[in-house]
């Protein structure tokens, strides 16, 4: 890990890389970011069913009301009616906040044999080009997989790139709630990996601190949740250096968090990109968020963790052989992410990353990175390691610890 070096030579020079790689992006990839989903997207076409919709004779509630309304008016159906709009709504349902997380189990399944159907038809679609038949064969994979016993999904959207959110544990009588939020490059067809990148991904990611959580306190009821359910950049492009994706995202990330079941406390494990949307979601997280951990982040969107203007705590790690370590720490207008989150001054609780494998290394199981990870979602505060000999993140611990 570099110290921050304040030089106005060094700052005035990296703001010029930053312009320069930001017109080269520009020149390359184009904006990729503005783009409407199209009406003709399985859950738009969901959704308009579902505006017409009635249940006992009744409309259905807008899909955009608080989650405590929708809440009290499926607490006001029947069993019989509740699966009922599952079956015939399952796009909608399966990503209602508010709707039971078992409800949304069950619709979600439903929503992925139908995908799966789509995409099995798609395979053999003359007019496809055969890149096109090729994707629809991975996406059918991807479907079949998603669809193995015991696998549990919060949300799931097939258009486009799709989104999704798996749930480890029992959501409903978890103690502890860990949420992983993922950088760029995620959708449906890489939210899972096979080795040697399977802890890169999401779901990777969220089985590998389920599984060390559990170890760390194995008393403690966890449940993780894998939340790739926003629009993440499309590679390091200059969606990457914008925040407005993450805007979005935060969006519906705080619409989770007042969803979620229960009361138990949350912590946030933000990835790269993901760190960005967590920056920008901390003012509106409810104050059942006990943490934010970021690594690898490229910024906050802030200077300094007070401006995140968040009570909870927030730690930042990153590896030394992470290559988010060379892209300039600045804000030029819409451009870049504000400070490092590791440097010192910046004010968040900086933990070791030890043995963990570059960018996308820290859910390597075994490593500190992991444990650190795994201590603060049990809330075993004095098992987390700090960076080096940084007393000041020793004594925020320890505070930690009387909280």
């Amino acid at each position: 890990m570099t110290s921050f070096d304040s030089s106005p030579t060094l700052t005035a020079w990296r703001a010029l890389l930053a312009v320069a790689v930001v017109f080269v992006m520009l020149a390359t990839t184009g904006w990729t970011a503005v783009r409407h989903q199209r009406s003709d997207e399985p859950r738009e076409i969901a959704l308009a069913s579902w505006a017409r919709g009635k249940v006992a004779g009744h409309s259905l509630p807008g899909v955009d009301a608080p989650p405590y309304r929708l809440a009290r008016f499926f607490a006001s159906l029947t069993a019989a009616q509740r699966t009922g709009l599952a079956d015939r709504y399952p796009l909608v349902v399966g990503n209602l906040n508010g709707a039971p997380v078992t409800l949304r189990y069950r619709a979600n399944r439903l929503a992925l044999v139908q995908a799966r159907k789509v995409e099995q038809r798609r395979t053999h679609d003359a007019r496809l080009s055969p890149q096109g038949r090729a994707e629809a064969v991975r996406r059918a994979h991807r479907f079949t997989s998603m669809l193995s016993p015991g696998r549990h999904f919060l949300a799931f959207d097939p258009s486009g790139r799709g989104r999704a959110a798996e749930v480890l544990g029992d959501l409903d009588r978890a103690e502890r709630v860990s949420v992983i939020v993922p950088g760029v490059d995620t959708g449906l067809l890489t939210l899972e990996r096979s080795a040697p990148r399977t802890n890169a991904a999401p779901v990777g990611m969220a089985k590998s601190l389920y599984a060390a959580e559990r170890a760390a306190r194995p008393g403690v009821r966890t449940a993780v949740i894998a939340w790739a359910d926003y629009t993440t950049p499309a590679g390091i492009g200059v969606d990457a250096a914008l925040g407005n994706l993450a805007a979005r995202g935060a969006v519906r990330l705080n619409a989770l968090m007042d969803a979620l079941p229960g009361n138990a406390p949350v912590s946030l494990f933000c990835h790269s990109y993901g760190s960005v949307l967590c920056g920008v979601a901390a003012r509106e997280l409810p104050s059942r968020v006990d943490d934010i951990a970021v690594a690898g982040s490229p910024g906050m969107r802030v200077e300094n963790a007070r401006e995140l203007r968040t009570d909870a705590r927030v730690w930042a790690m990153r590896d030394r052989g992470d290559w988010i370590e060379d892209v300039p720490n600045l804000r030029l207008g819409i451009l870049g992410h504000g400070a490092d989150p590791v440097d010192p001054g910046f004010g968040a609780r900086v933990v070791s990353a030890g043995d963990a494998i570059g960018h996308s290394g820290y859910f390597e199981p075994g490593t500190e990175s992991l444990d650190n990870f795994a201590a603060i979602g049990v809330g075993a505060y004095e098992s987390v390691s700090c960076a080096g000999s940084d007393e000041n993140c020793r004594e925020r611990i320890a505070g930690s610890q009387d909280i």
